[in-house]
């Protein structure tokens, strides 16, 4: 996730974006879609494409997610799908994290969800893992997401945050491993199915 330029022009849609400024979703909404970014406290971050392992790792989990989830109250869902964490404050802050398990209906909306999610889930590449690992584990942290799944397909591993008072607390899983999903009672993930390539 680079900072800044996106190695793109800008296109007519696009303004030429100012890191001295803080935006927020309704800015979020005029900019083209042809780069996805997301904004974290106002200032926006452009993505890049994901890898075909990323990609593999996302289909593994959400399967396992969507077979324990279907017929009950909590759903998932995949990237790109907007999560705007303080939609009612200052609604600076949208992210796009590879899953999310939402068990509040209320905060979904045709446009995505504008609440706090009970789970997210992000799979780290070499260009996010200091921004998956540090400003978004602190922002969702702060936001208040009771879990928070850290995926390295290099290694191998999850790394799962917990909410427990003001922190996070966190296990490590690895790849042989199953992971209880604490947000979903009775729901494990196989890993060893999840990194199977």
């Amino acid at each position: 996730m680079d900072k800044k330029e996106s190695g793109q022009e800008p296109s007519v849609n696009q303004p030429q974006l100012d890191y001295d400024r803080r935006y927020t979703y309704a800015d979020y909404l005029t900019w083209d879609d042809d780069t996805r970014w997301e904004l974290i406290d106002g200032v926006p971050y452009a993505m890049s494409a994901p890898t075909r392992l990323h990609q593999k790792i996302i289909g593994n989990l959400f399967v396992q997610l969507y077979v324990f989830l279907k017929g009950k109250h909590c759903e998932v869902y995949l990237s790109p799908f907007d999560v705007r964490l303080n939609a009612d404050t200052r609604d600076d802050t949208v992210v796009q994290p590879d899953i999310l398990v939402v068990c509040d209906q209320s905060i979904l909306n045709k446009a995505g969800c504008a609440g706090v999610p009970d789970m997210l889930v992000e799979i780290l590449s070499p260009s996010t893992s200091l921004y998956d690992r540090v400003t978004k584990f602190n922002r969702y942290l702060q936001a208040g997401v009771r879990e928070y799944w850290i995926i390295d397909p290099e290694f191998k591993t999850l790394a799962v945050h917990l909410l427990k008072g003001e922190d996070y607390i966190t296990r490590v899983f690895a790849a042989g491993d199953t992971a209880p999903v604490h947000v979903l009672e009775g729901c494990t993930i196989d890993l060893a199915e999840v990194f199977d390539d």
